[in-house]
C-alpha cells in the first residue's frame, strides 16, 4: 500500500513539471510540458477565418486559387507575398502580426461588418480619415475620399491594408497635422462602408488634390479622373 501512494505522489510530481510516467515500475522519462499553441493560422488549416483569410488576400490581388477554407501551398504563397510587401516576418504562417496587418483575428472577433469583407477596424480608421480630409465637402466626395485609400490597397505601388496607407509618410495632411485622431460622425462612417461595399466616385483615381492650396507641381501633373466640390481626383 505504501508503494503505490508512493508511486502515485511521483505522478502527481511528475504532471507538473513535464514528466511522464513509462508504466507501472515506478521508472520515468522526461517529456516536455505542453503549452498552449500559438494563435495561427498556417499550412494545414482549415475553417472560416481560413476563408477570411483567402477572401482579403484574393480581394487586394495576392491569391489567385479557390476560397475553400483550406490552407494549402497556394495559400501560403500568397502569405508569403503579403508579408514581403508590408514588411513583415516572411514566413507564410498567419501570426500576431500579420493578422493585424490584415485587420483581421481568429475566432470571429473581429469579424466582417457587411462592408467588402474588412473589419470594424478598417470602417473606423476609413472613416476617421474621410472626416479629417472631407468632412467639408459632399457625400460623394468624402466616399470618393475613400475610394483612394482602397484603390491605393489595390494598387501595388502603395502599402496592401487600409492602416499601411492611410499612415505612409506624408501621404494625407490629416495625419500630418493630426486631424486623423478626431471623431468622426455617422456620415463618414457611412462613407468609408459606401466605399468599401464598392462605390467609387473618383473613377480609379490613387490621388485627390485642392488646386487652391496645392503647392507640388506634380500633382498637376496627373491625370484628372473627376472633380467633385474643391477636390480634384487623378490617376
Amino acid at each position: 500500500m505504501k508503494k503505490f501512494v508512493k508511486i502515485a505522489a511521483v505522478a502527481l510530481v511528475a504532471l507538473s513539471v513535464g514528466v511522464c510516467l513509462a508504466g507501472v515500475t515506478g521508472q520515468v522519462s522526461y517529456q516536455a510540458p505542453v503549452t498552449a499553441a500559438a494563435a495561427v493560422l498556417k499550412q494545414g488549416s482549415s475553417g472560416n477565418d481560413v476563408t477570411t483569410l483567402q477572401k482579403k488576400l484574393k480581394n487586394w490581388g495576392y491569391y489567385s486559387g479557390s476560397v475553400d477554407g483550406i490552407f494549402g501551398s497556394k495559400t501560403k504563397e500568397a502569405v508569403k507575398y503579403f508579408q514581403r510587401k508590408n514588411g513583415l516576418s516572411v514566413d507564410g504562417v498567419v501570426g500576431k502580426n500579420t493578422l493585424a496587418a490584415l485587420g483581421m483575428s481568429l475566432g470571429g472577433s473581429s469579424s466582417s461588418s457587411g462592408a467588402g469583407g474588412y473589419s470594424d477596424s478598417d470602417i473606423a480608421l476609413l472613416a476617421r480619415l474621410i472626416y479629417a480630409e472631407a468632412r467639408g465637402e459632399s457625400y460623394t466626395g468624402q466616399v470618393a475620399v475613400g475610394a483612394v485609400v482602397l484603390n491605393r490597397v489595390k494598387s501595388s505601388s502603395f502599402p496592401n491594408t487600409i492602416a499601411g496607407v492611410i499612415y505612409q509618410p506624408y501621404a494625407f495632411t490629416a495625419v500630418n497635422d493630426g486631424q486623423i485622431n478626431l471623431s468622426p460622425d455617422s456620415t463618414a462612417r457611412k462613407a468609408a462602408i459606401d466605399a468599401m461595399n464598392g462605390w467609387d466616385p473618383s473613377y480609379g483615381a490613387l490621388y485627390y488634390y485642392n488646386p487652391a492650396v496645392a503647392t507640388s507641381q506634380w500633382i498637376f501633373s496627373r491625370k484628372t479622373t473627376v472633380v467633385i466640390g474643391d477636390h480634384v481626383f487623378a490617376v
